[in-house]
């Protein structure tokens, strides 16, 4: 099989793309294969000064949102901006995250990673919907990860970390959320015919993302990965390009590497956890969702 690379992507002239945490990583890689095929990219970051940054080096036709994921007051303040400054968005690419961190909470005081992974990017997706559910070949795509597999299930009984707090737990739950929000969300979107709801995992790749882990695991982990299993962020921002723009793909579907554990290789679709497609949880996720982000959606 011929293996799919950024050569592959259909020129994108007249479409939108906003991507979060783009200014760095997977993120800044995705941006600017897209950027080189003509998209208007819209980098949505904390940080508007590595944004602008970022944007110099992408070069085309690249612009530069505000975004804190840990803020709802944040997220609505750019959605609002986003939505005043463009009729219609054809890509909204959830890539932004935080891995492994001590304990925390965001300003809305959910448990950090939880709060940023996925209620950050379920409260945008849902305020910038009107703007992309009615756009013929729109597509949101969530960047998850192969370690949602660790972790097993939604913690139920403490959602938030509450009452024990485990570093890879909260990722592996948060990542597990990403994927469960996805297939929600395209179960909903699928009688409009229009959009599509899609997920990525990059496999391991060498950027921050890493820069939380605790500094032993961290320094073995940053000198060994790019020998024995990890690929640059070029290769990691394959499966979510190809889950953004291939003709080709489906919704609900799920991209991640074809090498050996998923770890490096060609993009293509790839199954998650079971629990991941129990839809009794996809829809108690959703609407706990709802409840603590005060966002619902149009669909």
């Amino acid at each position: 099989m011929t293996a799919w690379s950024t050569a592959d992507i259909p020129d994108q002239s007249g479409r939108v793309a906003v991507i979060t945490g783009a200014n760095t990583g997977l993120g800044f890689e995705t941006a600017k294969a897209l950027a080189d095929k003509g998209a208007t990219v819209v980098i949505a970051v904390r940080n508007t000064d590595k944004g602008k940054q970022a944007a110099a080096r992408i070069g085309g036709t690249v612009e530069v949102q505000e975004l804190d994921l840990t803020s709802l007051a944040s997220i609505r303040d750019a959605a609002d901006a986003l939505k005043s400054r463009f009729d219609r968005i054809d890509l909204l690419i959830n890539n932004a995250g935080v891995m492994t961190t001590p304990k925390g909470t965001t300003k809305d005081n959910f448990e950090l990673q939880f709060g940023t992974n996925h209620l950050g990017h379920f409260a945008l997706t849902g305020l910038l919907l009107p703007t992309i559910v009615d756009v013929p070949g729109s597509r949101v795509v969530t960047v998850s990860s192969n370690g949602h597999k660790m972790g097993g299930a939604i913690h139920w009984d403490d959602l938030q970390w509450e009452r024990s707090y485990s570093r890879m737990g909260a990722y592996t739950q948060s990542k597990l959320a990403n994927l469960m929000f996805t297939y929600e969300l395209e179960r909903r979107l699928a009688p409009r015919g229009k959009t599509i709801a899609v997920a990525a995992h990059p496999g391991t790749a060498t950027t921050e993302l890493a820069r939380s882990l605790p500094r032993p695991i961290e320094r073995a982990f940053l000198a060994a990965a790019p020998v024995l299993f990890a690929q640059k962020p070029d290769g990691g921002a394959l499966p979510s390009l190809r889950a953004a723009t291939d003709p080709g793909v489906l919704g609900g579907q799920y991209y991640g590497p074809d090498g050996i554990g998923q770890q490096r290789g060609n993009p293509v679709v790839v199954a998650s956890n079971a629990v991941s497609y129990d839809v009794a949880q996809q829809q108690r996720l959703w609407t706990v969702s709802e409840e603590l982000t005060g966002v619902t959606f149009p669909v």
